[in-house]
């Protein structure tokens, strides 16, 4: 039964990004860097699931991908460097945590962060506020959003086109994945709501 609805679930994603085609993936992933929870490693498998239906290309997603990165890096960036953390902190999904890691990445590698923090998971997400706090210049930020996004985009499409390829192998194992998600997602709920 859970296997059927995560199976519809995909099948819903896919066909709203077939939908919005390119610009709803510009869009969607301008919301993740722009610091709203959009994460990148559902929409572009999903449109990787396009790519491998012959419906998208490949280069086309990635590089809809990319752009967006830039536009909502660009937003981010500025929110920082006009607002600081005080500001960022009144975000409801932005932790401290979450912007303590990413300030530590920046300091410990400068400019290089701002690269390599485009592939790490939640670092990417906020990593152009402290880059804005700490006055980066713009021209850096954008060749190093888009040099380290190229990679990151790529990889997620790649594993859309591979799963679409291998959907059938896919679906005999949703069943008991969507078990443990299910599961994971309710102790996850509890402990939080514990911890307040």
């Amino acid at each position: 039964m859970l296997g059927g609805l995560l199976e519809r679930v995909v099948e819903a994603m896919v066909n709203g990004i077939a939908a919005g085609s390119y610009p709803a993936i510009v869009a969607l992933m301008a919301l993740e860097s722009a610091l709203m929870p959009v994460p990148s490693e559902i929409v572009m498998p999903f449109a990787g699931f396009l790519v491998a239906r012959g419906e998208m290309s490949f280069a086309g997603v990635v590089a809809a991908g990319v752009l967006g990165n830039l536009l909502g890096s660009v937003v981010a960036y500025y929110v920082g460097r006009r607002w600081g953390r005080r500001a960022v902190l009144r975000i409801p999904w932005i932790e401290e945590d979450h912007l303590r890691v990413a300030e530590n990445f920046f300091q410990e590698r400068g400019a290089v962060a701002l690269f390599l923090g485009r592939m790490a998971p939640v670092v990417r997400t906020v990593i152009s506020l402290p880059a804005g706090m700490a006055g980066v210049g713009p021209a850096t930020l954008v060749l190093t959003t888009i040099a380290g996004s190229v990679p990151w985009n790529a990889a997620l499409v790649w594993a859309g086109v591979v799963l679409e390829e291998n959907w059938v192998m896919v679906k005999a194992y949703l069943e008991p994945v969507s078990v443990i998600i299910v599961i994971a997602a309710v102790v996850y709920v509890s402990l939080k709501l514990r911890g307040r």
